[in-house]
């Protein structure tokens, strides 16, 4: 009984002065953009229109900063 009030103890102090912002892991470490591809090039049924999207959306992205490049363009005197 006492090796078991010694073992709760110890892990009770154990637990109360560990830092739990240390220990804390990031294990996301891909970005969106990132799984979006790899899921693109899978097997998956109709994966292949998240890749159709993302390239849509780039045009798109591409687009807009031509608009804003030509707008800064003729906006400054």
């Amino acid at each position: 009984m006492k090796s078991l009030l010694a073992a709760v103890s110890l892990c009770f102090v154990i637990e109360c002065g560990s830092d739990q912002s240390s220990q804390t892991v990031d294990r996301d470490t891909l970005t969106q953009r990132q799984k979006d591809s790899i899921l693109a090039n899978s097997r998956i049924p109709n994966a292949r229109a998240v890749g159709r999207a993302m390239k849509a959306a780039d045009s798109t992205s591409a687009g807009i900063r031509r608009a804003d490049s030509v707008a800064r363009d003729t906006t400054e005197f």
